[in-house]
């Protein structure tokens, strides 16, 4: 005898679980995404290119 497919309770317990792991990762995403850190490091990167670029500017001048 075949094993009887419960989809109703598969699809409930998918979504579950997928649920619980989005609520756990959001905080986390949230943490890594938006530290400090990485907007420091955007703005050392833009002021360094901009450098970069004012002294190229006056190198050719």
């Amino acid at each position: 005898m075949p094993h009887r497919a419960r989809p109703m309770t598969a699809i409930l317990i998918f979504f579950g679980v997928n649920v619980v792991l989005e609520s756990t990762i959001n905080p986390v995403y949230d943490f890594i995404c938006f530290l400090p850190y990485w907007e420091r490091r955007r703005e050392r990167i833009r002021r360094e290119r901009e450098t970069g670029s004012n002294n190229e500017i006056s190198s050719v001048n």
